[in-house]
């Protein structure tokens, strides 16, 4: 079969939605929820980079369970003396954070 540059290029973008469109969303979730407010993906900010709760949390498999709950109710010690301030399902939904939290957990 034949395929002709068009095709492969259409492909190519077809591919590339299909790779950062949940990136995409994901972002477009922590953006609207403020939590770049206090957080960045690569660097510490008021509270930790999102790359660095991936690693501490790498391979467990209740993380999603507990980040959430965290996010929920807020807190501080882990990260430092800075408490974080609840997030309830009126700021960013059950499912929503589900999906920002796996989304985190996903970042090297």
């Amino acid at each position: 079969m034949k395929t002709t540059k068009l095709t492969q290029v259409l492909c190519g973008l077809g591919l590339a939605v299909l790779l950062t469109g949940p990136a995409v969303a994901t972002e477009a979730i922590v953006k609207k929820a403020r939590c770049i407010a206090c957080h960045a993906v690569d660097k510490k900010m008021v509270g930790p980079a999102y790359k660095d709760v991936a690693a501490k949390y790498k391979g467990q498999p209740d993380a999603v369970a507990h980040l959430s709950e965290k996010v929920r109710k807020g807190g501080s010690g882990v990260w430092g003396q800075i408490p974080m301030t609840p997030h309830p399902a009126d700021k960013i939904s059950d499912a929503d954070l589900t999906s920002a939290v796996e989304w985190i957990l996903s970042l090297n």
